[in-house]
């Protein structure tokens, strides 16, 4: 799929690297990595929708030298166009040794703005180390869980409220698949996980109606789509067993941490 088919539109491109500039002089830090996280990065995005951008940094070698802990998360004011957080690197390799599937999930997004490939590469590498099929299919059942019971009890919801509910529990189905991670990509996530074709026709359906709408459009409920996603949690009830992240040494981590940090 082509990097227009995920809506990332040219002057905010230039913005974002703008303000990822000004962030790296502002708290004297490197911009190691830096993408789309939210619908955009999905493919799924309406044409207002936001740009939600995560990236992870690095500090001077000093930072690190430090006693005292020091904060480990820049967040910039939101707007109505841009959400931008990110992670310290140190805090992002933690996060990887705990298999966090949202860490994980960012280094397959399909729209990367700014990448030192040399440190990118090393924690992709490193992921399927840490990667826990249970811990993340935990993670995904429960947001599926949530969104459910918030926004699809009524007879008329937002529509977009279904991809929050759909793409965590096919990302469940893969997991339970022995696929491993889930792909960002809502697209790969679907053609992979769902043979039906009446309920792949709805699903489609409804991503034409959610891209070519606004993010507040609401509308009937769907009924085939809301009979898939009651039936996949009340199976989900019925754990499925899984590996946990296998164990490993810190030194890798350890090693890249001070590789990245001295480069």
């Amino acid at each position: 799929m082509m990097e227009n088919d995920y809506r990332v539109d040219a002057a905010m491109r230039t913005r974002i690297k703008l303000v990822l500039q000004d962030v790296e002089e502002r708290y004297q830090v490197k911009v190691l990595y830096a993408c789309e996280s939210g619908s955009r990065g999905w493919g799924f995005a309406s044409p207002d929708s936001d740009y939600d951008v995560r990236f992870l940094y690095v500090h001077r070698p000093e930072w690190y030298l430090r006693v005292e802990a020091q904060r480990d998360v820049i967040e910039l004011p939101i707007d109505d166009e841009l959400d931008v957080c990110g992670w310290e690197w140190r805090k992002a390799l933690g996060l990887l040794k705990r298999a966090n599937p949202t860490l994980i999930e960012w280094l397959d997004s399909p729209v990367v703005y700014q990448e030192d490939r040399d440190a990118t590469s090393a924690l992709r590498a490193a992921v399927p180390t840490w990667f826990s099929p249970s811990k993340a299919r935990w993670h995904y059942l429960s947001m599926a869980r949530k969104n459910f019971r918030g926004y699809l009890q009524e007879e008329t919801v937002r529509l977009k409220k279904y991809f929050y509910v759909l793409r965590p529990l096919l990302a469940v189905r893969w997991i339970e698949a022995g696929k491993g991670m889930p792909p960002m990509r809502f697209s790969q996530l679907l053609a992979e996980t769902v043979d039906d074709p009446h309920l792949l026709t709805e699903i489609h359906q409804l991503l034409e109606i959610k891209q070519r709408s606004g993010e507040a459009e609401y509308g009937p409920r769907r009924e085939v789509i809301h009979a898939f996603i009651t039936q996949m949690l009340n199976d989900a009830d019925s754990p499925a067993i899984l590996p946990d992240s296998k164990a490993a040494d810190d030194t890798m981590l350890d090693a890249l941490l001070y590789r990245t940090v001295m480069a």
